[in-house]
């Protein structure tokens, strides 16, 4: 049977959020918060990129197979590496002299223009297409990579947007699964329609889709099972669940977003591979990046799949799920 889970008393969580330090309405500077949360890639990355070039007067060839290392280490890819060197390869040469100085000004603008290439940071705040409603987004992704705290945090976000916000809790294998988005709800104070345990998840859906359309919701969140053991099993569920909301709106799910842990550096491409094989994923959000100094992987990511990152994780509190914005991204990790 489905149900609906409404908002439990505040006092029950007051303690524990408190404690956890995840409810905090004083949100900082943007800049700030991506400041600290890419400190362990930046202080990695532009430490070498400092010693690189020290005693150098102009960029040459050693300068540039350092810079290649740089990058490649910090798990931009090897693909998107070469790429990258290309371009500033290419403006050395048009400019015949290029100093160390200008090097690091140089690599900032070539990186923007490849996310840019790729959709890459387009957001600027939480909103929504005026014209879709209830706007369906599908999360996927392998289990531990951060995907029903993403989907809490952007209910946070979306809500705090003015948007109502509803979740399903499709991910009907996993029991923590399903108390966790519950969880999420509560704190966000946003419903989660969920079923019995080892329900049939594009039945979960539909009552979601279903029900967001009678309550006249902005926006519907689904959690999908992460499993990746069985790709053709995967694809035939993710596809039963798409067309199981299109029997109610006709052109769900208006995003798939593939939720991947940056921390794991290129086996986050890999699952990158598996899922967009199994579903048309056209969006990827990049979480723990404030524990890890492999934050080049969303440059990488976004290259090699030419799909958009619209969201990045760098820390604990709902605010710490941000919009990806590329330049503030390139400025902050170069700075």
């Amino acid at each position: 049977m489905t149900e609906a889970f409404p908002v439990l008393p505040e006092e029950l969580f007051s303690f524990k959020l408190i404690n956890m330090g995840i409810f905090s309405f004083f949100s900082k500077d943007k800049k700030q918060d991506l400041d600290k949360g890419l400190e362990k890639t930046k202080s990695s990355v532009f430490g070498k990129l400092t010693k690189a070039i020290a005693g150098k007067a102009k960029v040459d060839d050693e300068v540039l197979d350092q810079l290649e290392e740089i990058l490649v280490t910090s798990d931009v890819g090897v693909h998107t590496t070469l790429k990258i060197i290309e371009r500033i390869e290419a403006r050395v040469a048009r400019d015949k002299y290029l100093g160390t100085n200008e090097l690091n000004a140089i690599l900032k603008e070539e990186i923007v223009e490849l996310l840019q290439e790729n959709n890459s940071g387009d957001g600027t705040d939480f909103d929504l297409p005026a014209e879709t409603k209830p706007y369906v987004i599908m999360v996927v992704g392998v289990n531990g990579v951060g995907k029903t705290t993403t989907i809490g945090k952007l209910a946070y976000n979306f809500k705090k947007a003015g948007k109502m916000v509803m979740l399903g809790a499709a991910d009907t294998f996993r029991a923590a699964a399903v108390d966790q988005l519950k969880i999420w709800g509560q704190r966000v104070d946003v419903p989660v329609v969920a079923q019995a345990m080892g329900s049939d998840p594009a039945s979960v859906a539909f009552d979601t889709v279903k029900s967001a359309v009678s309550q006249q919701a902005d926006v519907v969140i689904i959690d999908t099972a992460g499993r990746l053991h069985n790709k053709i099993n995967l694809m035939k569920e993710l596809t039963k669940i798409k067309t199981v909301m299109q029997k109610v709106v006709a052109d769900a799910p208006h995003e798939i977003l593939l939720v991947l842990d940056a921390s794991t550096g290129q086996n986050a491409i890999e699952q990158a591979r598996q899922f967009i094989a199994a579903t048309e994923v056209n969006a990827l959000a990049l979480t723990k990046l404030d524990g890890t100094a492999k934050g080049g992987v969303v440059i990488g990511i976004s290259d090699q799949f030419k799909i958009p990152v619209k969201y990045i994780g760098i820390g604990e509190k709902m605010e710490d799920l941000q919009l990806f914005d590329r330049k503030l991204f390139v400025e902050t990790l170069f700075d």
